[in-house]
């Protein structure tokens, strides 16, 4: 039973892409919050989100905020004989800065940065999991740009010794330009109608007009026939 909507979200969302990235076998999503960084099992193996972005709300005082630091900690396992494999889950909370309460309280993340996350994921456990080539890993740009640096006092997985790394503002850049792209060029591709100077109609039309004028340009110049 899922125990918030952020976990029933992101086991939706595992099972959906795991069932398209490998059928064959049976996976399972498990949310573990005493989920040990390095420390791992025989035959585990480890990956960390550094940089996903998320909203964390205090249940003390009801402020919220916004952080491109949530680090997400996960334990992989596949039993390869069974065709079984299991995720160990953990998303590190932080501290509320304006109350100073102990109390830390999970992030939030809208579906498009789960689904992310989860191909990142499934990225990671291509490559450990089945020694594939797992693809490109995805840098997740904050919503909204940072207030201000990270307070690592405040973090549960800096406390925890977990050295994560905001990306540079070149490499987000980057991914945005990438995304921007990628997402501006849809409606393009999907487009059927309109004036489009490549499609065949046209270039078919220009075709006839430049033979058209080649022909016209021999018979003028060829003699004239006594």
């Amino acid at each position: 039973m899922c125990t918030s909507l952020t976990t029933c979200e992101w086991k939706k969302v595992f099972y959906e892409k795991m069932e398209v990235a490998k059928p064959a076998d049976s996976w399972e999503l498990i949310i573990d919050p005493n989920l040990k960084p390095s420390e791992l099992a025989p035959g585990w193996k480890q990956y960390v989100e550094q940089h996903a972005s998320g909203r964390f709300h205090c249940s003390w005082c009801w402020h919220t905020w916004q952080s491109a630091h949530v680090v997400i900690l996960f334990h992989m396992h596949l039993d390869r004989a069974r065709r079984m494999g299991s995720v160990r889950m953990r998303v590190f909370k932080q501290l509320c800065y304006e109350c100073g309460s102990a109390r830390q309280d999970e992030s939030s993340m809208l579906e498009e940065n789960i689904e992310g996350l989860v191909d990142n994921l499934i990225t990671s456990l291509r490559e450990q999991c089945y020694d594939e080539d797992g693809g490109q890993y995805r840098i997740h740009v904050a919503s909204r740009p940072d207030s201000g640096p990270h307070r690592t006092e405040f973090c549960e997985a800096c406390q925890e010794g977990i050295v994560h790394w905001k990306p540079s503002e070149k490499l987000l850049e980057e991914e945005a330009t990438a995304y921007t792209f990628s997402e501006a060029s849809k409606p393009r591709a999907q487009a059927g109608s309109g004036y489009n100077f490549l499609s065949l109609r046209w270039c078919l039309f220009w075709a006839s007009l430049c033979l058209l004028a080649v022909y016209l340009q021999f018979s003028f110049r060829s003699p004239a026939f006594l």
